[in-house]
């Protein structure tokens, strides 16, 4: 069985330990550029787009990852801590690294961004 995406981030995690967020922090914001992407391994994540919540990360999955794949390394929407959190996470080179090693992490992290896109449209 394979590991969750953001078990494998942690995995894979090279620069230091999962990082611990309390409550109410801002991971990132709607506008900033950087190439990181997170896997949630303790808590919730909660997703807004002009200051309205669009969906609550869980345990278990990733965020972040559309910053790192597209070429102006934009964030769409900012992430803050919904609940005290421990976050994993992956530089862009780690990030293709895993990629290339273990393609099935792709195949994970695409199935999680096609769930959450699945339910977002449920909602419509």
């Amino acid at each position: 069985m394979p590991l969750n995406p953001s078990e494998t981030v942690k995995l894979y995690q090279v620069h230091g330990s999962p990082k611990s967020v309390k409550s109410g922090e801002i991971i990132f914001q709607e506008g900033d550029r950087e190439t990181v992407m997170y896997g949630v391994i303790e808590g919730q994540v909660e997703l807004q787009v002009h200051g309205k919540t669009v969906e609550i990360i869980e345990k278990g999955d990733v965020f972040g990852v559309g910053a790192m794949v597209h070429p102006d390394h934009l964030r769409t929407s900012t992430a803050i801590a919904k609940t005290d959190c421990i976050l994993a996470f992956l530089d862009q080179a780690h990030f293709l690294f895993v990629v290339e090693q273990t393609p099935l992490f792709a195949v994970e992290v695409i199935r999680s961004y096609s769930d959450r896109y699945r339910r977002l449209k449920a909602d419509l």
